[in-house]
């Protein structure tokens, strides 16, 4: 192994929890829009609202003497808990397992008058995971032709099943449950104890064991307490960015080092962009800090009990902007008093632990923030803010080089695409720096093994990477042709082989399941790129349509069938395909590589460029490849498109013949 990791494995029961409440978040999170939607149509038009309008705020009657029903009730009673649903549904069994849930929700909602949000967290996962076991009973087993008939009669039937049971059982468990959490609450706030929360839930932010607090108690509970009394302090518990501001401050005032330097920064993302995480490194250098977190959150709730003052709906992020839009009519006064006291007692504990110690904090940010990082379970969205963009953007989390680099892979989802494109065109940098006998190849992310020294993924494809290859250093890129951090993995190249041996350089192997780039003899005879599969005048205006244009060339071919032309676009859904240098080439998933009947590659230029995702694009290239008869074609690819006047030649270019011709005999 050519590397190793710092961290251990994490079995604890903090990791357990982090997990859950991940899990919890991601249901949650995707949704925070129409929480917002709620929230304004809330402060806006109910009876306390800032413009009260009967007829969507649901209060008063109607000319015939009728209740209003308005917006705001059915949006929290149906909307809410079923996208919560269907995203917890989806999470464990895609768009299936998602109708669902979605289905089974319903029966706890119709069954109970509170806003079903924990029921919407149960019936989804549920809804979806057993519908997926179900599924697995007869996979493989029915006759063709009856599969639509079965997945969609399966589907109804086990979802009203979920939905009756939910009606007459789990509705009356969560109704009972919110009722028992609601009376603790309740307690702490008639007894002035809810200020005590904070010494759990400030650690518990540091630790990013939040999530399950947050997410799975308090939004649901704050929701409830919202529609009683149109606010509620609960959401404000853990989202009042001032304890952390407090802190910042400190650090910027009687810091030392990078900690004071980065400071100020850190207090902008925090404070308006509301990314609390980016002041978790500041405590984690000194833990003791944890009292300041403590004392500003403690006062921040206590000013809200006295003021008697919340929001109307969930602040997410924690930014002053979306807890300022979130704020009841008559709480302006008591959640700016709640942020600005807990941003002064926070300040005031942490410059006293900071002016009375040895240690003002100027420990090695980049050590805490990895520490950060590892107990959070993955890369910080905003670590490079704290350590540099290098050190946010390149590197896999704990790892340490102990030996020279010799087997470095391309990750992506299908292994044959944007991963053989940028191998090829990090084989080639490495080779000029002097190591032809470092190992550059590229894999499906479903064939990785731990044996990787160094691994390659698109940034959005980095975290499944990860797992199964968790001894190696990990570098992300959004760009495939001409990513920066090539040049970083050539230098790591060159430092770790500076001292070694050619001979131990030259023994590593490619790993099973990786793909190294071919020479044009081993698709001798097989013609991959056709006259007739280059069109130099593309008809597509967007994105979808030009997959369609290069994928129905390879069609034409009869390279593929249709079921592989639907899977270039889920690819597409997943990863983009854009490489760079106006590049795209759009490919199927792994699992559609049954759909190839022989390798083949389509080229479409579009001299006008077309939208791709934000990114212009002129040339398209549809790829479809059995074992590696392909990739020679994609290394001629990879060349042509680091070399900007080849590209404009592309450009420039009016027939065919000099299309092939810059790609050199590829079919030799």
């Amino acid at each position: 192994m050519a590397t190793e990791t710092v961290a251990k494995p994490r079995t604890s029961a903090r990791v357990g929890v982090q997990k859950f409440g991940t899990f919890l978040s991601g249901m949650i999170m995707p949704n925070i829009g129409a929480f917002i939607a709620w929230g304004l149509i809330t402060a806006l038009f109910i009876e306390k609202g800032w413009i009260p309008v009967a007829e969507l705020g649901g209060f008063g009657t109607n000319a015939e003497g009728e209740p209003n029903g308005g917006i705001v009730g059915p949006m929290v009673t149906y909307l809410l808990p079923i996208l919560i649903a269907y995203t917890g549904g989806r999470m464990v069994y895609d768009v299936r397992g998602g109708v669902v849930g979605a289905i089974a929700t319903m029966g706890v909602i119709a069954g109970t008058d509170s806003p079903m949000f924990i029921g919407a967290m149960i019936m989804g996962p549920l809804g979806g995971w057993t519908m997926k076991q179900i599924d697995r009973l007869w996979d493989g087993k029915i006759r063709p032709g009856f599969e639509m008939l079965v997945n969609n009669f399966s589907a109804g039937i086990w979802g009203a099943a979920l939905a009756l049971g939910g009606f007459y059982g789990l509705s009356w468990v969560v109704q009972r449950f919110t009722e028992g959490a609601g009376a603790v609450v309740g307690f702490l706030v008639n007894n002035g104890l809810l200020p005590l929360t904070s010494i759990f839930i400030e650690p518990a932010k540091v630790l990013f064991l939040n999530n399950a607090i947050n997410h799975g108690v308090l939004t649901p509970l704050g929701i409830q307490q919202s529609l009683e009394q149109g606010k509620s302090i609960l959401f404000l518990l853990e989202a009042n960015p001032g304890p952390g501001l407090g802190i910042l401050l400190a650090y910027m005032f009687f810091g030392r080092g990078a900690a004071k330097a980065s400071a100020p920064g850190a207090a902008i993302i925090h404070f308006f962009g509301g990314i609390h995480e980016i002041y978790f490194p500041y405590v984690l250098m000194k833990p003791i800090l944890i009292l300041a977190a403590i004392g500003g959150g403690m006062t921040g709730i206590a000013t809200l009990a006295i003021t008697n003052s919340g929001l109307v709906a969930p602040a997410a992020p924690g930014s002053i902007i979306a807890v300022l839009a979130q704020t009841s009519r008559d709480s302006y006064v008591g959640v700016i008093l709640a942020v600005v006291l807990a941003t002064t007692v926070s300040f005031l504990i942490a410059s006293l632990i900071l002016r009375t110690s040895k240690n003002k904090g100027e420990d090695d940010l980049t050590a805490a923030t990895s520490r950060m990082e590892a107990m959070k379970g993955k890369k910080s969205s905003v670590s490079s803010a704290l350590t540099g963009d290098g050190a946010a953007a390149g590197r896999g989390e704990g790892t340490v080089l102990t030996r020279p680099v010799q087997n470095i892979v391309f990750a992506c989802d299908a292994g044959m695409g944007s991963s053989a494109m940028g191998a090829s065109v990090l084989r080639n940098k490495i080779k000029a720096a002097g190591f032809p006998d470092v190992k550059v190849t590229n894999s499906a992310i479903a064939n990785l093994s731990d044996t990787y020294d160094v691994v390659v993924t698109h940034e959005d494809l980095t975290e499944r990477a990860q797992p199964r290859t968790s001894s190696a250093v990990h570098y992300s890129v959004d760009n495939f042709m001409n990513s920066p951090r090539y040049d970083e993995i050539v230098e790591l190249v060159k430092a770790s082989n500076s001292e070694a041996a050619p001979a131990e350089t030259a023994a590593a192997a490619p790993a099973h399941g990786a793909h190294a780039a071919e020479p044009a003899a081993a698709v001798e005879g097989k013609a991959v790129l056709l006259r007739e599969s280059v069109v130099l005048n593309g008809t597509s205006r967007d994105r979808d349509a030009a997959i369609d244009e290069a994928g129905q060339l390879l069609l034409d071919r009869g390279a593929v069938d249709m079921s592989y032309v639907h899977a270039m676009h889920e690819r597409e859904e997943s990863v983009s395909t854009y490489m760079g240098s106006f590049l795209a080439i759009p490919h199927g998933t792994n699992a559609a590589k049954e759909h190839i009947n022989h390798s083949a590659v389509s080229i479409v230029r579009y001299p006008e460029g077309i939208d791709w995702g934000g990114k212009q694009v002129k040339f398209v290239v549809g790829v479809a490849g059995i074992n590696n008869e392909h990739l020679h074609i994609l290394s001629s690819i990879a060349k042509i498109f680091t070399n900007k006047a080849q590209v404009a030649q592309l450009e420039q270019a009016t027939t065919v013949d000099e299309v092939l011709e810059l790609f050199g005999k590829v079919n030799a």
